[in-house]
C-alpha cells in the first residue's frame, strides 16, 4: 500500500471517529411497510411530507412560493423524469396534501431554477436535462407549462459504464448575482474516473446570460460538482459547491470535496483568471501534506490510473499547487450532494451559521461513508458534524441501505425539507413545538 493510501485511511478514521453530538432516534413508518429510525439533534423532529415517489432528487421554491420537485424515476429507465408541484402544505402536520405533475418524460430532470426578468418581468422556469438546458415561460399559479421551451444549450448524453467511473448524467443550475451581474451557472459531470475529456463541458462549470447567450467555461477539473448554490449572506453573495472525487484510487482516497467558488466581496479564483482547474483528473484531496489549515486538504497527484478508460492513454498532469484550497472535505466516497445555509434568522443553535450537506453515500454500501446530513460551521472549523443519521444500519452483520439523502430546502428560520431518492420520501424537519 503506497504512503498516501496509508494517509488517506488515517483521514477516514479521524473522520469518522470524531466526537459526534447527541442524537435523538426517530422510528419512521412509510405507508409501503418499510421503516426506518432518523437520528437528530434535540428539538428537532421529522416528518414524513411527502412519500410514494419514485427517485426525488432537488427540490425549488417558485416566485409565487410553491415548491417543485424533479423525480429522476430510477437508474434503468432515463426518459422518465417527472417535476412535481407540491401542494396543500399544512402547517399541522407537516405534509403535503399531494402532488401535481408539471412536466413528464424528461431525460434526468436533476433540479431546476427560476428567474424573473428585470426587463420584461417575466418568471422563468429553467430545467437542466441530461442532454440540454430549457426554460419555459412561468405565471403564478401553472400547473403545466403553456408554451413551448426554449433550448439554451446542447450537452453531450453519453457516458461510459460504471465501471470506468462515467454515467455522470445531470446536470445542476443555479442563479449568483456575482460581481454586479445575474448569471446562470451550470456544472456538468464527467464521463470517466481518469480521462482525456472529448468535450470540454465535461467536469467544468460554465455560466452564461439568462437567454443562454455569452456561455463560457469559468472552471474544469470538477468531476462531478451535483450541489450548486448561491448564498447571498455570505461574503456579499457566494456560490458554493459540492463535487465527488474519483473511484479509482481504492477505498480510503480521494476525499469528496466542498469549494466556495466566488463571492462578490473576496473574489475567488473564478473571478481571478479566465479558467481556474480543480485538479481533475490527475490531482485529488487527502491529508497526506501537511497545510497551514488542517481542515484543508492538500491536492495530490494520482499515482495509478485502473481501470484505464478505452479512449487511450491517462490524461497529462496538471500542477497540483494550482488546485484551490478546499472550504472543507469529506470523507471518500462519501458523494457529497445538496447543501443549504442558514444565516442569522436561525435560532437553533445546531442550524445557526452552518451549512447543511447532503451525503448520499458510497455506491459500496460495506464503505460505510456518506448516508447522512451533515452541518459546516462558517464561524468555526469547517468541519463535517453529524446532523442526521440512520440513512445505512448494519443488520446481521451486514451494511443495510435504508435511505439516501439528496436535496436540502430551509422553508423557515429553523425547517427544511430534505429528499431522499432511493425511498422516495420527502422529509420535513423543524422544531418540536
Amino acid at each position: 500500500m503506497k504512503c498516501s493510501h496509508l494517509f488517506g485511511l488515517a483521514a477516514l478514521l479521524i473522520t469518522l471517529s470524531a466526537p459526534a453530538q447527541q442524537l435523538t432516534p426517530h422510528p419512521i413508518h412509510l405507508a409501503d411497510g418499510r421503516t426506518i429510525t432518523l437520528n437528530l439533534p434535540a428539538n428537532l423532529t421529522i416528518d414524513v411530507a411527502v412519500q410514494g415517489l419514485r427517485r426525488v432528487r432537488f427540490l425549488t421554491q417558485s416566485p409565487d412560493h410553491r415548491i417543485f420537485a424533479t423525480d429522476m424515476y430510477n437508474r434503468a429507465d432515463n426518459s422518465r423524469g417527472t417535476i412535481y408541484i407540491l401542494d396543500g402544505w399544512s402547517e399541522t402536520t407537516h405534509t403535503f396534501a399531494r402532488t401535481l405533475p408539471y412536466l413528464t418524460n424528461l431525460r434526468n430532470p436533476n433540479n431546476v431554477a427560476f428567474y424573473i426578468d428585470p426587463a420584461t418581468h417575466q418568471s422563468w422556469l429553467y430545467v437542466a436535462l441530461t442532454d440540454k438546458l430549457i426554460r419555459y415561460k412561468y405565471a403564478p399559479g401553472d400547473t403545466a407549462p403553456t408554451s413551448a421551451p426554449e433550448v439554451l444549450a446542447h450537452y453531450p448524453d453519453y457516458g461510459l459504464n460504471y465501471k470506468y467511473g462515467g454515467w455522470h448524467l445531470t446536470r445542476t443550475i443555479a442563479f449568483a448575482n456575482l460581481h454586479g451581474a445575474t448569471r446562470l451557472y451550470v456544472s456538468v459531470g464527467s464521463s470517466c474516473n481518469a480521462c482525456t475529456e472529448k468535450e470540454p463541458i465535461r467536469a467544468s462549470l460554465a455560466v452564461m446570460d439568462p437567454d443562454g447567450r455569452n456561455s463560457q467555461i469559468l472552471a474544469t477539473g470538477l468531476r462531478n460538482a451535483v450541489g450548486l448554490s448561491f448564498i447571498p449572506a455570505l461574503d456579499g453573495g457566494s456560490l458554493f459547491a459540492t463535487n465527488m472525487g474519483a473511484d479509482h484510487l481504492g477505498d480510503h482516497d480521494p476525499e469528496d470535496q466542498f469549494f466556495q467558488l466566488d463571492s462578490n466581496q473576496q473574489p475567488g479564483p473564478i473571478a481571478r483568471s479566465k479558467q481556474s482547474n480543480y485538479g481533475w483528473p490527475t490531482c485529488y484531496f487527502d491529508h497526506g501534506t501537511p497545510h497551514p489549515d488542517p481542515l484543508v486538504s492538500a491536492p495530490k497527484p494520482t499515482d495509478h490510473i485502473f481501470p484505464p478508460p478505452p479512449e487511450g492513454p491517462p490524461p497529462p498532469q496538471f500542477d497540483c499547487t494550482q488546485v484551490p484550497a478546499a472550504y472543507t472535505t469529506f470523507a471518500p466516497h462519501s458523494s457529497p450532494l445538496g447543501l443549504e445555509y442558514f444565516d442569522v434568522t436561525a435560532t437553533h443553535p445546531q442550524l445557526r451559521k452552518f451549512f447543511l450537506v447532503a451525503l448520499h453515500g458510497a455506491g459500496h454500501p460495506k464503505l460505510g461513508t456518506g448516508y447522512r446530513v451533515v452541518r459546516i460551521s462558517t464561524t468555526g472549523p469547517h468541519k463535517p458534524e453529524d446532523l442526521i443519521t440512520g440513512f445505512l444500519v448494519t443488520q446481521n452483520g451486514k451494511p443495510v441501505v435504508k435511505g439516501r439523502p439528496c436535496g436540502i430546502l430551509r422553508t423557515g428560520p429553523d425547517s427544511f425539507l430534505l429528499t431522499d431518492d432511493l425511498a422516495g420520501v420527502v422529509y420535513s424537519i423543524h422544531p418540536i413545538q
